[in-house]
């Protein structure tokens, strides 16, 4: 078994959204953008990226964050603003795309050009990044026979099926789901993966049969922490003095290692599971009293 450290990229404590800023940031600066907007939870990985992201190529930054205004901010909300991003917060998550827009209107009627970063770093310019990151992966000579990492918005699912048909992985790419159904998965993400591909100048239409998903694993719901993430959790701390996240890749190595026990992968296979980062929640105030076992 391997471990890809995406949680190291370097970028706000890091994480694999790093990878998709790369090429969301760059669209921005070309289109002229001067603000970056984007959405999220409220301790959403992401949008605590792109906050940085903003803060450290020069731009301003707003995020709209499902949930009420805490009394005190901790873990990714309080990195926000130590980034200094405006922080939009809406409580109910039914309100949050038609707010997110507004916000998009409003900064566009000020003359503030900004840019919309999608929820997750998800979409074709960002599921590039991580076609790209199979590449370095099989620079790196790491060729296990599964890829294992967590799913959810589809980006980095859909940018690592791209770089296995580019790059000629020979493997199987795996999403464990943190909140939504296989169906929808296959669908959107190899809806993405075939935009993504137009921008490498050739049209790829990826059939959902080749998307790799399972969606045993997040009945609970969003970020809801169940006795097996809690075990995942103490277990790569304990056992490889890594830490693993509440929401994202606590959930996706509970299903892996749910799989491993149940015979999913031959005796003879290799897994490399793709760490995506998302430490900070583990300060979170709503998780840090879960989390003992």
């Amino acid at each position: 078994m391997f471990i890809k450290r995406d949680d190291q990229t370097g970028l706000a404590m890091g994480g694999n959204k790093t990878r998709k800023l790369e090429f969301l940031v760059a669209e921005a600066r070309d289109q002229g953008a001067k603000t970056l907007i984007s959405g999220g939870a409220l301790q959403s990985n992401h949008c605590r990226q792109t906050a940085a992201a903003a803060a450290r190529f020069g731009f301003k930054c707003t995020l709209v964050l499902t949930g009420d205004q805490p009394k005190q901010p901790s873990a990714n909300l309080l990195l926000d603003e130590l980034f200094a991003a405006e922080i939009v917060y809406v409580p109910e998550r039914k309100d949050r795309d038609r707010i997110l827009q507004a916000t998009f209107d409003c900064a566009s009627k000020q003359g503030s050009q900004p840019y919309l970063v999608p929820y997750g770093g998800s979409n074709a310019t960002g599921a590039l990044g991580y076609a790209f990151a199979m590449k370095e992966l099989m620079e790196q000579d790491c060729l296990a026979d599964w890829i294992v990492f967590a799913t959810s918005s589809g980006g980095t699912h859909a940018g690592l099926l791209l770089g296995q048909h580019v790059f000629g992985y020979e493997g199987k790419v795996l999403g464990i789901s943190i909140d939504e159904s296989e169906e929808w998965l296959k669908e959107h993400v190899s809806e993405l993966a075939s935009l993504a591909s137009d921008k490498l100048g050739t049209r790829m239409e990826v059939d959902p049969d080749k998307v790799l998903a399972n969606a045993d694993y997040c009945s609970a719901g969003y970020g809801v922490l169940t006795a097996a993430e809690r075990e995942a959790i103490h277990l790569f701390a304990t056992y490889e003095g890594i830490l693993l996240d509440p929401v994202y890749t606590g959930r996706a190595a509970a299903g892996m290692i749910d799989l491993i026990r149940k015979g999913f992968f031959k005796n003879d296979e290799t897994v490399l599971f793709l760490h995506t980062g998302g430490q900070p929640a583990l300060f979170a105030d709503q998780y840090g009293k879960d989390l003992k076992l």
